[in-house]
């Protein structure tokens, strides 16, 4: 917001690209694998009953804000407090750029994949593709975590849940307000997201022995996943700047799968 208000800056044509690790879903994807982001669902603004107090019948204790029970419809359309779309077009060049990218795989990523028995998605080597996120603050794990966030997901989103990370809702709320005050552009804005670990443990351990064994040092997927960020945004960055001759006036777009 400081930037975006700051008056040396004119930023209506500015491009925005967020850009980091994060958590991904091992029903959709690999460790390692670099996702560009149409839709992004707020994980945090929400109502919370512990689980052992819930009512029968309830999958879980979390609910919608304004909601009486689990993903109560009607969907508030158009509240662009929790659920965000970028523009799919964008979106589609960035994924179509850089689909041909060969993603770093050492040894560790495939032992890692190894263990995910069950998971085909999580076995194959790590790719660039298009896939959705669950932002929050809180950095969960587990199965029905997992459960919840797609269900959560589909509640406000579409696309798949491939990604969970942390910043980006506040960042798109940030610049949503600096849009409505002409200051910059929402159809010039990317996430990309790359996965260090997973969402679930692997076959065998618990979520708590999971999460307990997760920390830099002992995370092998942690330094790959901040390798693909840099690799695959910069080949987005790379072009737009090469090209901003065109890219000025013209966002760089090809037709969207939706």
């Amino acid at each position: 917001m400081a930037l975006g208000m700051d008056a040396r800056f004119d930023l209506t044509r500015a491009y925005w690209l967020v850009a980091g690790i994060a958590g991904v879903n091992p029903i959709e994807a690999s460790i390692g694998s670099a996702a560009w982001v149409e839709w992004v669902v707020d994980a945090d603004l929400a109502y919370e009953i512990d689980a052992r107090e819930i009512p029968a019948g309830w999958s879980t204790g979390y609910l919608p804000l304004g909601k009486t029970r689990p993903y109560e419809e009607p969907v508030e359309a158009g509240d662009a407090r929790w659920v965000y779309r970028l523009d799919p077009g964008l979106v589609a060049w960035a994924d179509q750029l850089t689909a041909d990218l060969d993603l770093n795989d050492p040894p560790e990523l495939r032992e890692v994949r190894s263990r995910y028995l069950g998971f085909p998605a999580a076995k194959a080597p790590p790719v660039v593709l298009r896939g959705d996120e669950v932002s929050g603050t809180t950095f969960w794990h587990g199965a029905l975590l997992n459960r919840r966030a797609a269900d959560w997901f589909s509640y406000g989103g579409r696309g798949r849940f491939v990604m969970t990370a942390m910043e980006e809702t506040g960042t798109l709320q940030a610049l949503s307000f600096l849009a409505r005050g002409g200051r910059v552009d929402m159809g010039r804005i990317l996430v990309l997201r790359t996965g260090s670990n997973y969402t679930i443990p692997p076959s065998g351990m618990s979520a708590a022995e999971s999460l307990t064994a997760m920390s830099l040092t002992q995370n092998p997927g942690y330094l790959p996943a901040l390798e693909a960020a840099y690799f695959v945004g910069r080949r987005v960055v790379d072009e737009i700047v090469e090209n901003w001759v065109v890219f000025r006036d013209t966002n760089p777009s090809v037709p969207s799968r939706s």
